[in-house]
């Protein structure tokens, strides 16, 4: 039953309002892209990189409308699984979307695990060769993979102390950097200047770097899931979401203006903590050397904690509803945490961690790229589902866009996902290995249920 708010009865306690709503949705944001995909950005347009983010944004803007219809609608705490599922009906695709999210959590914590190690070798003082940082990034997957068993989960408190960390360290390289600009330390018009690389034009350049610069902007659509434990989430979502999606939109792009005025974009591209670099160079008489590489790794790591929870509990609830072998559904009797879908997920992510290990700056592209290009399609799905679920009326008001935009956003997302954005081949190959894996573990579920089809329960695949 619906109340007249339009906030449904749930077993769970709600406890998020606008504040806290707001704070999760900017720290789900904020982290691995920015701290350190900058470069790469960069690289792809020259001192324009900001434009890469400002595109990002409105696409993310686009989708971000049919999420809030479709929160709004069905405020239940299942994401683009549910929606999907509502839309369209077909058990196989509901399983697709969910195995892709799941993927999705898998290369963004493995990215995060390479940016970390990174940053982590430059707390220290070492040179670290690519070989140096996939050992240290199989090492800090393995200590959230114990964390992760443990039973350990975020609460509120800590979510609002990491995303206050990983604010500070933005709102740090804002503020010295425009310090240095206004102090002459800057060549500001390298700002509005296009470096191209030499196959490619401004436009395929443009497109190239915002599918990379995407991966910054991922983030605000877990907050849906937050529906079931949010106050009144028809009136607080829609203004929480965009407020949270501007701020971030706003501090990406002047992130990205300061780097690109203090640093040359050649040498912005090829290094794996490009922000530690900016503040460096803008303060060179501070001790930033620690204290910013400390910054990014807090920011990095909440990130593959998260990421590899939600990773381990999707893959646990899809067993658990029979559309996957059963053996992943197994719970440790003491810590009462699925112990073998994390060691699953665990050797997932280890895995692309060693394979895609050229270097630290291009592993992070690649995992970065590929989970923005998981995440563009479940998005493109999400948009058209929104249309599909016009016809189906719900007896409370919701949030209701303009049809122009999910159709806008589907269309973004379809064309941020094609070859003709210039990405990279590894990023197609991994994830096309990945959903291979899943399709294949689907014919298994089915070659072992062929007395019972499976069934798929959206709303109760984050249950443990």
């Amino acid at each position: 039953m619906a109340t007249t708010e339009g906030q449904e009865h749930t077993p769970l306690k709600r406890v998020m309002g606008p504040k806290l709503l707001l704070l999760f949705i900017i720290g789900d944001i904020l982290g691995t892209g920015v701290y350190a995909l900058t470069g790469q950005v960069a690289a792809e347009v020259g001192g324009a990189a900001w434009l890469p983010f400002l595109v990002a944004f409105a696409v993310a803007l686009l989708t971000a409308f049919s999420y809030l219809e479709l929160v709004t609608k069905y405020p239940r705490a299942a994401g683009a699984a549910l929606y999907v599922h509502k839309a369209f009906g077909v058990h196989f695709l509901t399983f697709i979307v969910c195995f892709t999210v799941m993927c999705s959590g898998l290369t963004s914590a493995s990215t995060a695990s390479n940016a970390f190690a990174a940053n982590l070798f430059r707390a220290m003082g070492i040179e670290a060769d690519s070989g140096l940082i996939t050992l240290g990034a199989v090492g800090f997957m393995l200590l959230v993979m114990i964390i992760n068993f443990r039973g350990v989960s975020e609460s509120v408190k800590a979510n609002v102390v990491l995303t206050l960390i990983e604010l500070s360290g933005l709102l740090l390289v804002i503020g010295l950097g425009f310090y240095a600009i206004a102090g002459g330390q800057a060549d500001f018009s390298r700002v509005v200047a296009f470096d191209t690389p030499e196959d490619k034009s401004v436009f395929l350049a443009v497109t190239s770097a915002t599918a990379l610069a995407f991966f910054a902007m991922v983030g605000f659509e877990d907050s849906v899931n937050m529906a079931e434990e949010t106050h009144d989430p028809h009136r607080i979502f829609p203004k929480v979401m965009l407020t949270g999606l501007g701020i971030t939109a706003a501090i990406y792009v002047l992130v990205s203006i300061c780097a690109v005025a203090l640093i040359p974009v050649g040498e912005l591209a090829a290094s794996s903590t490009p922000l530690v670099l900016v503040v460096q160079r803008a303060a060179p008489g501070l001790p930033m050397d620690t204290i910013m590489p400390i910054i990014s790794m807090f920011a990095v790591a909440n990130s593959a904690l998260i990421n590899m929870m939600m990773a381990s509990r999707l893959l646990y609830g899809m067993s658990r509803q029979g559309v996957l072998p059963t053996f992943l559904a197994r719970v440790h009797e003491r810590t009462r945490t699925p112990w073998a879908a994390i060691l699953f997920t665990t050797a997932l992510a280890v895995a692309l961690i060693v394979l895609v290990s050229n270097t630290d700056s291009q592993a992070i592209r690649a995992l970065g790229g590929t989970t923005a290009l998981l995440l563009l399609g479940v998005f493109a799905f999400v948009n058209v589902a929104v249309l599909v679920l016009r016809r189906d009326r719900v007896e409370h008001e919701h949030f209701r866009i303009n049809t122009v935009f999910p159709w806008l956003g589907a269309i973004a997302c379809v064309f941020l996902v094609t070859p003709l954005t210039g990405r990279d081949v590894i990023q197609y190959q991994v994830a096309g290995w990945l959903l291979a894996l899943g399709v294949v573990m689907w014919g298994v579920t089915l070659l072992t249920h062929r007395k019972e089809a499976p069934h798929l329960d959206p709303t109760k695949l984050n249950e443990d």
